[in-house]
């Protein structure tokens, strides 16, 4: 299918961030999965080649915020991570009882977060906690942690099923001082905060399931036809060709979804379709490519096999699919 959303200058950005993955990320995946992170020379390279902080807009936090915390994160020699989820609170963001209290200069916060990216590595964490609890959702607020601070522990480094390379944690607070000064943006705001970039947030998850199919795709027809030696069976075939309907659709579906996003008139209902279809087809075409790829698909540390567990989760972070057919539901009045 011909595409349209790129522009030349689009693809040789594009072709950057190949060369960077197949010469730097493939060689070492193997060994990330063992260690389940990445090194931190790989935020580092990452930087050196402009791939890191492309979307940071100019109007971002204080000045005095912006020196001394951008610097350190477009370069990649300060890796961040964002501690929303809590073990009894889950998608329910009002629910959260991690809190924050103000004294003098500082904010006290205790509480504890769980299923955190980067949570082990982070070296700046940006802690959503409750600074006004009667106020549900709108009392809010974000703090920016340095990991150094007294009272901040990490806690257990979370096997996944799937995503095996990025580091998964719990973290907790004790008495932790947190500087005023790191409060980002206005108190008992973080949630609108938060929320403000779902739209987009939920169209990158979209797009890396459409990726992900497609390359699972691929790799099931190289398995299946010339790499093989023999020709595939009809039940085969048919399994493909549906998993090609199905890839072609969701690009279809991505593509439109991306141009309303770049017109500024992508709407969370929008959002929330790409989301719903294209994550559901990733786990489908991952399904129906290891069934007919067969038992050498199987092993976890198989192509397939990785695709496979993968696929789940991006049916559950960024909003689970239930809550999606919520927000589509509401926008077509039901």
């Amino acid at each position: 299918m011909e595409r349209r959303v790129y522009t030349a200058q689009h693809e040789s950005f594009r072709g950057r961030v190949r060369g960077f993955f197949l010469d730097e990320v493939v060689p070492e995946y193997a060994t990330w999965e063992q260690t389940g992170m990445p090194s931190r020379a790989l935020w580092k390279r990452a930087g050196e080649l402009g791939i890191l902080g492309i979307s940071v807009p100019v109007q971002y936090a204080t000045e005095a915020q912006k020196e001394r915390w951008l610097p350190g994160l477009t370069s990649g020699t300060t890796v961040a991570a964002l501690a929303m989820t809590e073990p009894g609170a889950g998608s329910d963001m009002k629910a959260m009882t991690t809190r924050a209290v103000r004294d003098g200069d500082h904010f006290i916060v205790n509480g504890a977060k769980t299923f955190i990216t980067n949570g082990l590595t982070a070296d700046l964490v940006i802690v959503a906690v409750k600074t006004d609890p009667q106020a549900g959702r709108r009392g809010i607020s974000l703090l920016v942690v340095d990991a150094c601070t007294p009272g901040f522990e990490r806690g257990r480094k979370l096997e996944k099923l799937g995503l095996r390379t990025q580091d998964l944690a719990e973290l907790s607070f004790t008495d932790m001082a947190v500087p005023c000064q790191n409060l980002l943006g206005e108190e008992n705001r973080g949630f609108e905060y938060l929320t403000s970039n779902l739209a987009q947030e939920r169209l990158s998850i979209a797009l890396n399931s459409q990726a992900a199919a497609a390359a699972t795709l691929g790799r099931a027809v190289e398995a299946c036809g010339g790499a093989s030696g023999r020709a595939p069976s009809q039940v085969t075939k048919f399994a493909l060709a549906e998993c090609r309907t199905d890839v072609e659709a969701g690009q279809a579906l991505a593509d439109q979804a991306l141009e309303r996003h770049v017109e500024g008139a992508l709407t969370p209902s929008d959002a929330a379709i790409v989301k719903l279809f294209c994550t559901e087809m990733q786990g489908r075409v991952a399904d129906r490519c290891l069934q007919v790829v067969g038992p050498r698909g199987y092993a976890r540390t198989s192509p397939m096999g990785l695709a496979f567990a993968d696929a789940r989760v991006s049916r559950i972070y960024g909003g689970s699919s239930e809550i999606m057919k919520v927000i589509v539901a509401q926008a077509i009045g039901l």
